[in-house]
């Protein structure tokens, strides 16, 4: 059964889970003496944890920043970072990057050496460099789904560094320490548990960043983090089927429909009621892809007051019939109901106005979605 983002206003845990994160711990490094190893860009969003030791991180390319506040570097500077245990980095950025115990040792070929790991079922994964009694990391990445992993990606800077003393640390060495426990015991079902701790320090590592004061783009990432319309966000988000309208999610912020519409707008990069509109399409992308939900039903649990009116909001933002979008992209092409339109590209519809459901600033009848009759107080 596919994951569906859960009810309850929380944006993060429904943004990941649309966003299909999986975490996988990819391999330890066990390192001592003078030495130093060099990756290609990673292909995947990358972390890895310093279970012991200390050495230094060099990222390619990476853009001159500031620090974050709770020991936390988001972005970040030209020079390496010192990385100690307990420390967490998280690379979004397809650059190369090196680790290494002085940055001046000539680096060897990190990505040959892990590949060699993995052939080789005795090593269990494990890299040794040196005499492998000093340093000690624990890498792992994170795989995204093709159509939503957008989500996430864009609203991570190039690198994360979570300080051993950050706030958000000690729920860190918890889980640190049960990697540790995990992969040295040879367990039956040790795999599977470190996939799911990896995905808990995932979470934990977006956490920290968004509790501090690091870049972050324009999204649901910048508006979840401003106090005064994440509220909003969350009750959007707990029931995206609700007749929203602009005058009521202001109220329940304390602000008037226009500072709450520009606010909302200089952190998510659009309205409110545009981001509920998208929200709701990723949602109906995701059911027609992998749900058997008839479009009908659909059409009514996000909102909208008939078939033919979500039709027309689905065609307008993503080019095709919902029926169409479902024929093409569900898994295997299996057939699913027909609706009462004809479902091919050419089927007809009624130009509906949406504007002021695009900027959020109206509450028109006109888009389709259901409004409460007795409107707003």
């Amino acid at each position: 059964m596919e994951a569906r983002p859960a009810p309850g206003g929380d944006p993060l845990s429904d943004i990941l889970t649309l966003a299909g994160s999986r975490c996988t711990v990819a391999g330890r490094l066990a390192a001592g003496g003078a030495w130093a190893l060099r990756f290609p860009p990673p292909g995947v969003v990358k972390f890895i944890a310093i279970m012991a030791g200390s050495g230094w991180l060099a990222v390619d390319g990476e853009a001159r920043g500031g620090m974050g506040s709770g020991g936390m570097a988001s972005g970040g500077t030209r020079e390496p970072r010192r990385l100690d245990t307990g420390d967490v980095v998280m690379l979004a950025a397809e650059r190369p990057y090196r680790l290494a115990s002085d940055l001046a040792v000539p680096a060897e070929d990190g990505a040959r050496a892990f590949a060699m790991a993995a052939d080789d079922p005795a090593r269990s994964d494990q890299v040794t460099v040196g005499n492998g009694a000093e340093f000690l990391a624990v890498g792992g990445h994170v795989t995204l789904d093709p159509r939503h992993g957008d989500l996430i990606r864009d609203a991570l800077p190039p690198l994360i560094h979570v300080r051993s003393g950050a706030p958000e640390a000690p729920a860190m060495r918890w889980l640190l320490d049960q990697f540790g426990t995990e992969l040295a015991g040879g367990r039956p079902g040790t795999t599977l548990v470190a996939g799911q701790l990896a995905q808990m320090l995932f979470v934990q590592i977006i956490r920290a960043h968004l509790a501090t004061s690091g870049s972050l783009g324009l999204g649901w990432a910048g508006a979840l983090r401003d106090a005064r319309i994440a509220p909003a966000l969350r009750l959007m988000h707990g029931d995206p089927g609700r007749a929203w309208q602009l005058g009521e999610l202001a109220r329940t912020v304390g602000m008037s429909r226009t500072a709450f519409a520009v606010r909302f707008k200089a952190a998510a990069g659009v309205g409110p009621l545009t981001y509920l509109l998208n929200w709701r399409m990723r949602l109906a992308e995701r059911e027609l892809r992998h749900g058997t939900t008839p479009v009908s039903a659909l059409a009514l649990s996000l909102g909208y007051t008939s078939e033919s009116a979500f039709s027309n909001a689905f065609k307008r933002t993503r080019g095709m019939a919902p029926s169409l979008y479902r024929s093409r992209h569900a898994p295997g092409g299996r057939s699913v109901e027909r609706s009462g339109l004809r479902g091919g590209a050419d089927d007809d519809f009624a130009h509906v106005d949406i504007g002021g459901l695009v900027d959020g600033e109206g509450d028109r009848a006109s888009d389709g979605v259901r409004r409460d009759p007795q409107g707003v107080a």
